[in-house]
């Protein structure tokens, strides 16, 4: 399945991308073009658009709180995993969105440094990927501890 959203990527539309290949759809093609051709080629291309005005796939407001496109995919996909629910609040703040999520500035910050040093929108996500791997497993972590994520810095010794 072929999806597309807005190139010069940061933080949704590169966690979107993750979290469909690693729970939707393994061999999703991804295309990055300019804001204002993401509905055009959507439909040109037969792809799903995400992350951009006008999409299904976009930011919204679920009970007077901002959600993000990456709540989207979780609500439309019925998605229930305790960890991926947790990196969802990471990745809310990170984006803008609402809640509290101390992890969420280094994952700006990382979003930032990866897009700076990529060549493209297709490096920055396969360069990113592994950072929402560990983000994962972190938050699969530490629920298995007993602590949700997103909440206090710091381990547990």
């Amino acid at each position: 399945m072929k999806w597309v959203t807005r190139e010069r990527a940061m933080v949704d539309r590169i966690a979107c991308p993750w979290l469909i290949r690693r729970f939707i759809d393994p061999s999703a093609e991804f295309l990055y073009v300019p804001n204002e051709r993401v509905m055009e080629v959507a439909k040109s291309e037969g792809a799903t658009p995400f992350d951009t005005p006008g999409a299904e796939l976009h930011h919204s407001t679920v009970d007077g709180a901002e959600h993000v496109s990456f709540d989207a995919f979780i609500r439309k996909y019925q998605l229930r995993d305790p960890a991926l629910l947790e990196l969802a609040k990471i990745v809310r703040v990170a984006d803008g969105g609402s809640g509290q999520a101390v992890e969420a500035a280094g994952l700006v910050a990382a979003a930032t440094g990866f897009r700076a040093i990529a060549k493209d929108d297709f490096e920055n996500q396969r360069l990113q990927f592994p950072l929402y791997d560990a983000l994962y497993a972190y938050c699969a972590q530490r629920r298995k501890d007993g602590r949700p994520a997103s909440t206090e810095p710091g381990r547990k010794a």
